[in-house]
Order: structure tokens, then sequence, then C-alpha cells
């Protein structure tokens, strides 16, 4: 049978500003239409180690590969179906994780590193000529003229949390080639520049808070307030750590931990939520425990608020427990098919769209990088995951990049395409659970730990 996808764009649903206390299980939705068939592709075996390495190796190949032609940045995503489709289009926050990549893949030989420095350099170079608005780049970026893409009528200026996105790879680079030779120094150098330029008190507004946009324009219109539980806990710690732009710790408390209303004591599945995930009774999608958390180490992170690798081990063990219980009776979800976050989807038409699957907004689709990304919080889960990919369908659900960004059971249906968001997360987070590579590059960074210090945060792990 031949499926035709339509691809219509939607913002990223994310957070709101009012949470439920409650513990209880989503109510259980019966799925329209019955699955049509059961597919068992034929089981081949691969180890542990191999199955890491192989897809770590093949999702890097999104940011080498695949990479935009002239920033050598990442595209915002990459159709098998058609490459052609927006082949322009950088994404920024896309990129940051990129960059963080291609430093796993220098590290683990999938990568030369002459040739990851003159491809940094050039991709560097790029966002030094790029559009900025008070230092911060916008969502997307055209990658032949450097000018911004509107991301919707009013997102056309900066985008303060898609940039500290970028920044964390930023300091990663830096860090990473540093005390290398001569060429990998000036690398490093303008990584430091760049981040330097950003004017995180700019995105204020005057207030106790960060702002996501600001348009030159639009001005505030937008006024999208960065309140947590969602992914933006990383944009108030760079913002804090900033040498140029920093913030005060008000900002922090009264903004983001909104003067302690962030903390709950609800449980989902007897599991403390520990903080009140934005906009649903139960977890958000899992991306919010990978974006902050790529380089920012939860592991013995502390606060007046919480305890980061419980967050993040509660949160991925819920999604994990959700999926398995399967209260609206998914065919396909089980311990090794599993992981809801944002991705692409099948709409109730047979298109594809986009969406935040999330317990709330469960739509019988499974992304691929909720559970691989999850790989230091939940190691037997997530191996589970990988093998069931790599090992019984491989054939139906692996591209040229590694696994492909969503998929259901339940409906028959796969989407052969990829979202630098999504694919941008496996092999670091991977590594950081291989070997803590990318936590540790992070973490080293002299402001990052002063700026986590001046926000009251401690980190057994790295000593502070």
């Amino acid at each position: 049978m031949r499926f035709t996808f339509f691809f219509f764009l939607l913002p990223l649903i994310i957070s709101c500003n009012s949470c439920s206390n409650s513990s209880s299980v989503e109510t259980p939705i019966v799925p329209a239409d019955p699955p049509i068939e059961v597919i068992n592709d034929p089981i081949t075996p691969i180890s542990d180690t191999d199955a890491l390495d192989l897809v770590q190796q093949q999702s890097i190949k999104y940011f080498w590969e695949y990479a935009e032609t002239n920033s050598k940045l990442a595209r915002e995503r990459y159709h098998t179906d058609d490459p052609s489709n927006d082949a322009n289009i950088v994404t920024t926050g896309g990129s940051g994780f990129g960059l963080m990549s291609i430093v796993v893949g220098v590290e683990r030989g999938f990568v030369n590193r002459a040739e990851a420095v003159s491809r940094l350099t050039t991709a560097l170079t790029f966002l030094e000529n790029a559009d900025r608005f008070h230092g911060a780049w916008p969502h997307w970026i055209n990658g032949n003229t450097g000018h911004v893409i509107p991301f919707g009528t009013m997102d056309n200026g900066g985008d303060l949390v898609e940039t500290s996105f970028l920044c964390q790879g930023l300091l990663i680079v830096r860090e990473y080639f540093k005390n290398g030779n001569a060429t990998e120094q000036a690398l490093a150098t303008k990584a430091d520049n760049l981040w330097n330029g950003v004017e995180w008190s700019w995105y204020t507004k005057g207030e106790n808070a960060l702002y996501w946009h600001w348009s030159p324009n639009y001005a505030w219109q937008m006024n999208f307030k960065l309140e947590g539980y969602n992914e933006c806990l990383i944009t108030y710690v760079l913002a804090k750590a900033s040498p140029t732009f920093p913030i005060s710790n008000a900002c922090y408390t009264q903004g983001w931990a909104r003067n302690g209303a962030i903390s709950t004591a609800a449980t989902s599945y007897d599991i403390p939520k520990i903080f009140n995930h934005n906009g649903t009774g139960s977890v958000g999608p899992m991306f919010w425990a990978h974006y902050s958390y790529m380089g920012l180490d939860p592991r013995g992170l502390t606060d007046q608020y919480a305890n980061y690798w419980d967050l993040n081990v509660n949160h991925t063990k819920i999604m994990n427990k959700y999926c398995i219980a399967n209260p609206q009776g998914w065919t396909g979800y089980s311990d090794k098919c599993w992981g809801l976050t944002a991705s692409y989807t099948r709409n109730s038409n047979g298109s594809t769209g986009y969406t935040a699957h999330q317990p709330n907004n469960d739509k019988g689709v499974i992304s691929t990088t909720a559970a691989l990304s999850s790989f230091p919080y939940t190691p037997v889960e997530s191996m589970k995951f990988l093998k069931y990919l790599y090992e019984e369908h491989r054939a139906r659900y692996v591209g040229l990049a590694g696994p492909y960004d969503a998929f259901s059971p339940h409906y028959i249906w796969k989407t052969p395409r990829y979202l630098a968001i999504d694919q941008g997360t496996i092999a670091p987070m991977i590594e950081n659970y291989r070997t803590g590579l990318i936590w540790n590059l992070f973490m080293q960074a002299p402001e990052v730990k002063t700026g986590l210090l001046n926000l009251g945060f401690h980190s057994t792990q790295h000593g502070f």
C-alpha cells in the first residue's frame, strides 16, 4: 500500500501557566481506528555496545552529511521522501544540538577532527554574520543569506530559548577545542565571542523574569514569559552565567520558579513529579528532560527546589509506565516500545503533522528520540527500545540518519523524515550515559559554575 504524507508546520505546543496537582492517570480513550495488521519483522541480534555505536554514528550523519550546504549548520528538517523541502532553513536550537553531536563524532572517531574544526569554523563564521536581535539569534535563519526567516508573523526577531540551546553547544565547542592547536584555539575563541554577545538581560524587559521573544517590528507583543516547569531551565542558567549581560537572582526565583509554585508533592504512577509540569496534571513531553540537560549535568545537582537527577529520572519513569499501562489502548505500546515527545505525528486523516506528544496528548505515535535520549535516566528501559528498533524493526523504522522521527504501530504508520531538534539530542545524551563527555565539558566552564552557585545550585558530581 502506498501512503502519501502531507506536512503542516505547526508551532511547538509547549507550556501554559496553570498546572494541576492531580496524581491521577489520564482518562482512557478508545482509539477510533483499529490496527490494520500486526507486522513482525525477523529479529537480527546486535550487542548493546554495537547498537549504541550504530545509533550514535547514524544520528550524527544528520548534522554532517545532511547539514545545510552553505552555513554547515543544521537544517530544520530532512525528508527522505522530499530532500529539497526547506533545504536552506537553518534551525538555531537544532544547530546547537548539532555542535554537540559533532563533538561526540570527533571523540568517537566517527568524524575526522581536522575536518570537524574546518566545518565548525565555517558554521561559527556564518553565525557571526547572521541576523541577531540584542545578541539573540532568531528561531530560523536563511542558510544562504543569514537573514531571519519568520517562525510566525510576530516571531521575526530574537528567540532567547533557541539561542540558549545554541549557546549550550557553543560552550561545548569552546571547552573541547580550547587547548588544541592554533586553528582549534581560534575556533574556541569564536565560540566564546558569540556566547558573550547575547544580551540576556535585555530579554527581561525590566521585570524579574525572562521573555522568549523580541521583535524589531512587534517588540514584546508575543509576551511569552519563561516560567517553570518546561524545557527552559537552561535559558535561566546561561542568563545568570553570562559574563557580559547577566540577570538577577530574582529573575530565577520569581520568574522561573514562580516563588516556589514550581514545586509539587503530586505523584503519577506513585512516582513523585517534583515539579508542576506546565499544562498537564501528569508530565510533559520528554524533551523537557533533554534540551536543558544536554550540557547541564543533573547528576547530584540540587537547589532549593529540586534534586534534578531525581526530577529527570522520575519524569522518564512516569512516561515509561504510562506507555506500558497504555490507558488509551494503542496497539504496540509496551515495555520495549515507548516514549512520547514533540515530533512529527499522524493526523486523524492519515497525513503528517506535528505535535508535542505527552500523556494528555497521546496520538498513538511513538517519537524515537524520547526513549533514546533518555538513556542516562533509564538505561535498561531505553536499551529495550533501542533493541526493538535495531533488532526487530530496523528495515522499517531506521533510515539513512538513524531512527526515523516517529512511527505508530497502531496505524502501521511511519514518517521517513528527520527533525534537527529530535535527532540532535540522541548522540549527546547517549554519550552522557556512556562517558559523561558533554556534561563534563559544560560543567567545567568557569562561568557556568559561578552562575549556578550564584543561583543557589550545588553539584556533588562536580564538587561545588
